[in-house]
């Protein structure tokens, strides 16, 4: 018996190592992961880079910036909110700046700070920095690049479109608020808590103020706002529409008024009649960033800490709207 046992076992062995082998054959390349990037320009800012790029990402494919909300970090961010997911399955990167502690206690990028809001200084100038050297390394569309972020990733959303609107195709602000804002309402917690009061042309004058001489196109942009949202509050929404109709020379009257998931959707065209501005109006809905987990096609994000599960998820909304997938 001890003989028989002795002999099967080179055999067994093999057939082991056979189905082994035939399995990880069968097995897909591993998966893609967020890479920190470094060296990618001056970074006056001091931020850091992160990415990421589906395996097998053929040249030509549009960049998304996705900027983070306070005490988060890039790699929360990606996964909540459901980009990375979607570039998988839609065939895109995604640029994923880090602010640091040292910049802000609460890691908050500083929308509110005049050095670091202004073309060509310090966050500002960073973020375009990693634009440039995401194009370069994945030989991306220069015509599709957009950006997006939660609170005051939203606030530096705003001002990529402002400072740096040659580089953005759109942008998508979520619990945000319009470009210069701090300096309209003297401090950015009044802005945040009470919003500034301007015109539509002084919201206007800003934007262009920050990127003199520019004459479009302006990026187009989607705004997300919780009705419930006492961090950020609502008015900022209405200043954002404000602002970036000006700029576009559309009217406030929106021209397409329905619903998206049960929520309150509007659409502002452009005098060209493309849409120019794009709003949800998320009842009931606190600050973060909209969700919806699950595995159905409209689906994406997971919920947590500002992810919030409301049967609507901002960045599949975002992605349909810029003809991502």
């Amino acid at each position: 018996m001890t003989q028989t046992r002795a002999a099967l076992r080179p055999t067994v062995l093999t057939a082991l190592l056979a189905a082994l082998l035939s399995v990880l054959l069968a097995a897909p390349a591993s998966a893609a992961s967020l890479q920190e990037v470094t060296g990618f320009g001056s970074n006056p800012g001091a931020l850091k880079m992160y990415r990421y790029v589906p395996d097998g990402l053929p040249a030509g494919r549009p960049v998304v910036v996705a900027l983070h909300g306070c005490t988060q970090n890039a790699a929360g961010y990606a996964s909540g909110t459901g980009w990375t997911a979607l570039a998988d399955r839609w065939g895109f990167s995604v640029v994923l700046p880090q602010q640091q502690s040292g910049n802000n206690l609460s890691q908050c990028f500083n929308w509110f700070e005049s050095a670091d809001i202004t073309r060509g200084q310090g966050e500002a100038a960073s973020v375009a920095q990693m634009v440039d050297r995401q194009l370069a390394d994945v030989s991306g569309d220069p015509s599709r690049v957009y950006v997006t972020g939660l609170s005051a990733g939203g606030g530096m959303t705003a001002v990529m479109m402002a400072a740096y609107p040659e580089k953005f195709a759109a942008g998508g602000i979520v619990a945000g608020l319009p470009y210069g804002c701090a300096q309209a309402a003297g401090t950015a917690y009044v802005c945040m808590y009470v919003g500034a009061t301007q015109t539509p042309a002084q919201w206007g004058d800003r934007v262009r103020a920050a990127r003199p001489g520019y004459t479009g196109p302006w990026p187009a942009l989607t705004v997300f706002q919780g009705t419930a949202d006492y961090t950020v509050k609502p008015a900022n929404m209405t200043a954002l529409v404000d602002q970036w109709t000006n700029v576009h020379g559309a009217d406030r009257t929106a021209d397409v008024g329905d619903t998206v998931s049960g929520y309150p959707h509007r659409v502002y065209r452009g005098p060209s009649g493309n849409a120019v501005v794009e709003t949800y109006s998320i009842t009931g809905m606190g600050h973060g960033q909209p969700v919806d987990p699950g595995s159905g096609d409209a689906q994406c994000g997971a919920a947590g800490a500002y992810f919030l599960d409301v049967n609507l998820c901002a960045a599949y909304r975002l992605g349909k709207a810029w003809q991502l997938g």
